[in-house]
């Protein structure tokens, strides 16, 4: 069982550390698009559009290295006075809520991006980009969120059983 957590967590580690590098990516989009209508008065057309995009893939491709990593939000003010144990009680609880929630987001992101891809969806603007690649991005962070959620629940689940210590 052991080995199955560390690949999630080496998983969601490489995802999330690969997916930062769309940082720079968007650092360059915006810079270009600056430099474009300032400087030359040439503003671009694809600029915002692209920029949104890879800032939704960021987001949305890091959740799963951030819940490995602890830094999603917590209620901090009760949460951190807690016990491990008491901790593991409260996120067994509420990681049903967190379960369907992404599976709602993989089910129905999913049926989007299949009915995206089917018809090589391209966006109604002047730039016209296709789509589905963007589309297909929610279903696989979502599906890799929850993988990590299904780690985290079966860590706490050792947590309560041991007393706290895992």
């Amino acid at each position: 069982m052991s080995r199955v957590l560390h690949f999630i967590d080496l998983l969601s580690e490489w995802i999330g550390k690969a997916s930062a590098f769309l940082v720079l990516a968007l650092s360059f989009v915006i810079g270009y698009e600056v430099v474009a209508r300032y400087l030359f008065n040439r503003p671009t057309i694809w600029a915002h559009e692209l920029s949104a995009m890879v800032f939704g893939a960021y987001i949305v491709l890091g959740g799963a290295y951030l819940l490995s990593a602890g830094r999603h939000v917590n209620m901090d003010l009760i949460y951190g006075f807690l016990s491990p144990r008491k901790k593991a009680l409260i996120d067994i609880i509420t990681f049903w809520f967190f379960a369907l929630f992404c599976v709602a987001l993989v089910w129905k992101g999913g049926d989007t991006a299949w009915h995206s891809i089917s018809i090589r969806e391209q966006a109604r603007t002047t730039w016209g980009p296709p789509l589905y690649p963007i589309r297909l991005v929610l279903p696989i962070g979502a599906f890799l969120l929850l993988l990590q959620g299904v780690a985290k629940f079966i860590r706490d689940a050792i947590t309560l059983a041991n007393g706290g210590e895992t």
